[in-house]
């Protein structure tokens, strides 16, 4: 970074000059940095690697709205608000740099401008008015000038935890193939198991040959388990067999284990990088745009919606009744019911439903038969729980090892129930349609494909530059960084006063199946669900 940048304090400036100097000066601070303080004007005094300096004239905190010092935090001008992710240097302030290999890479030689700007950010928020602030923003993933691994230094590693989704195999190779063909990376090992893999010292030779044709297959060839953490356990094992980069693909549960693994590794000062890529077929992973395999569970969800459509419409009083995934959030069922066109009915764990009297599900279907002659529903397995539970008379606390909540098979339970309820009105055929493990089976898609690619790529970026502790992800249609604290504090969910769940009504012609008196209790607080299609 040139001098003259640093010099501000020693010259006049406009309001508007400080703050296009602090928007240029702000990212690459909160990573440069080598000390942090305020004179009594509570201007920033930054003190720089280089022996420079910057004095802002204006404000400029870091991290002093958060208790937590962990998080690295920094606010500018008009509301800006980077939630940065830690970064070798913050540890290891005089860690060597070397210039990335990609410069010397054929393939690259045609890319203007490959190389991240340090000072690039990606806005969590696009759609501001005029007066909005600017809001949070992450650091924006890719490929830096400066990289903190020597190739031959590297012992990568690689684990698969939690349930399948499609797009795993994916993933893996292309770690397996980013790290070779971009960085010249050799010696990369696959945990099998899951994270208990770690302890049990299973792992797997990763080369280009293994993982050439792992993404026409579903599943995961290293193998996956639930729980199993145990922080202490997983570090030692990575401590001893000198692993320095550690790629985590998971869901919530999982990243909060890598957020467990990278606190670990910093307080034993290891010089190891953790990188999580999110895994979550159900889309409950807050912040980023959506994660992969989603597209692939809507499109392959369609196969069971088609076949409870012609099942319904080939039957007098026909009903087809599919039960999708979506434990606590309902993406799957809602955008499958938008892409089908065929379904009449879409219950969602976010959308609270009663089943008799006016208003109800009971009397809808009546309409609805009476309307059409046949039905098609589709609820997510986390939909009315309440309800079945009421029924049961008691409420499950039992959880699975990734300590999610088991639950009721909500689909059986609604498809007796609305044969029972019918039976003495009208001849009425009802055919329920399971295709979960169906779906979680297979490959990824072309679009999930395209995305796992990007996501991997993206981690072995950033962890070749340095950064650790994140998470990558899609955020506004850009890749990101995201600190762990952001991914783990909450779960992305369906927001009922959203334009996309009127969408859906509209499509469908159901009710709200909400008491007048509930409306307002209901509605969910906070943002709307992140996906921006």
């Amino acid at each position: 970074m040139g001098s003259s940048r640093f010099r501000s304090s020693s010259r006049r400036s406009t309001q508007s000059e400080t703050d296009h100097q602090l928007g240029f000066l702000i990212p690459r601070i909160s990573r440069k940095y080598r000390s942090l303080s305020f004179d009594s004007g509570l201007r920033l005094i930054v003190s720089l690697s280089d022996n420079q300096s910057f004095e802002s004239p204006t404000r400029l905190v870091m991290s002093s709205s958060v208790p937590n010092s962990d998080r690295k935090i920094v606010t500018g001008p008009a509301g800006y608000i980077l939630e940065d992710v830690p970064h070798f240097t913050d540890d290891f302030p005089d860690h060597p740099t070397y210039p990335n290999p990609l410069q010397d890479n054929a393939a690259y030689s045609v890319v203007k401008q490959y190389f991240v700007d340090e000072d690039d950010t990606v806005p969590q928020k696009i759609v501001v008015h005029p007066d909005s602030p600017r809001g949070t923003h992450f650091r924006r993933a890719g490929p830096r000038q400066r990289v903190y691994f020597e190739p031959d230094d590297v012992l990568a590693c690689i684990v698969t935890c939690g349930g399948l989704c499609p797009g795993l195999n994916t993933v893996i190779r292309e770690i397996v193939c980013g790290l070779s063909y971009m960085y010249g990376v050799k010696r990369i090992l696959g945990i099998d198991g899951g994270y208990r893999g770690f302890y049990a010292k299973n792992t797997i030779h990763l080369d280009l040959k293994t993982v050439n044709d792992i993404h026409r297959t579903g599943g995961t060839i290293l193998g996956t388990s639930r729980g199993g953490h145990d922080t202490t356990k997983i570090v030692d094992s990575i401590q001893d067999r000198g692993i320095n980069q550690v790629y985590i693909i998971g869901g919530d549960g999982s990243q909060k284990g890598a957020a467990a693994i990278f606190k670990e590794i910093r307080k034993r000062g290891l010089k190891v990088a953790v990188a999580g890529i999110p895994k979550t077929i159900d889309n409950d992973i807050p912040i980023i745009d959506r994660s992969f395999g989603f597209d692939t569970a809507v499109e392959e969800a369609q196969r069971a919606i088609n076949a409870a459509h012609v099942e319904a419409t080939s039957f007098e009083n026909g009903i087809g009744l599919v039960k999708l995934m979506g434990r606590y959030s309902g993406f799957i069922a809602m955008y499958a019911t938008l892409a089908s066109r065929d379904v009449d009915c879409c219950l969602i764990p976010e959308s609270p439903f009663f089943l008799e009297g006016p208003g109800g599900l009971f009397e809808f279907i009546d309409k609805r038969l009476k309307e059409s002659g046949h039905m098609v529903i589709v609820i997510a397995e986390g939909a009315g729980q309440d309800l079945l539970a009421e029924s049961m008379e008691e409420s499950t606390t039992l959880k699975d090892a990734s300590g999610n909540k088991l639950l009721q098979d909500i689909g059986l339970w609604i498809s007796q129930r609305i044969k029972d309820h019918f039976a003495k009105k009208m001849t009425l055929t009802l055919k329920y349609i399971d295709p979960t493990y169906m779906i979680r089976a297979i490959p990824s898609n072309a679009s999930d494909n395209v995305c796992c690619t990007l996501l991997a790529q993206s981690a072995v970026h950033g962890v070749m530059a340095g950064y650790n502790g994140f998470t990558v992800g899609l955020v506004n249609g850009r890749h990101t960084y995201i600190p762990f604290y952001r991914i783990t504090e909450k779960q992305n969910k369906v927001v009922i006063t959203d334009r996309m769940w009127a969408r859906l009504l509209s499509s469908t012609n159901q009710p709200s199946f909400m008491k007048q008196d509930k409306i307002h209790s209901n509605q969910l607080v906070g943002e709307p669900g992140t996906m921006k299609w």
